[in-house]
């Protein structure tokens, strides 16, 4: 089975998860869903992430985060920019996520950062997703 769109898939199972009230959740590694995931983590949207290896095959093990009435981080995730539409956005072009309460991922120049850490570094990217 080949994937056509890695991060669509990623955003889809950590949707999913989290709809399903799971605690972990395991996709195959990739840098760039590492980076997103560091984000994630970073931002406080999930508990921790881990490489792991199953079967001979390279894993990232994502752990969610609930609050104190089982009440999910992340509200909801949407992939952006897609395969047969790419979304690149310039410095001046990038859009605060849900009045500021969300965060955009997006792939530049210097790396995967948030939108907001594009915005002070000046750079603009492919805007990857938005959570919130």
């Amino acid at each position: 089975m080949s994937l056509t769109d890695p991060v669509a898939d990623f955003v889809t199972r950590i949707r999913n998860s989290i709809r399903a009230r799971h605690q972990k959740l395991d996709v195959p590694a990739s840098k760039l869903k590492t980076e997103i995931a560091r984000i994630l983590k970073e931002e406080g949207y999930i508990a921790n992430y881990k490489a792991a290896e199953e079967n001979g095959r390279a894993v990232l093990r994502v752990y969610l985060k609930y609050g104190a009435n089982n009440e999910a981080a992340i509200r909801d995730l949407s992939r952006i920019s897609r395969p047969g539409c790419r979304v690149y956005v310039g410095r001046d072009e990038i859009k605060r996520v849900q009045s500021g309460l969300g965060i955009s991922i997006m792939t530049t120049p210097r790396g995967v950062m948030t939108g907001r850490q594009a915005r002070r570094e000046g750079v603009g990217g492919e805007i990857l997703c938005e959570v919130w």
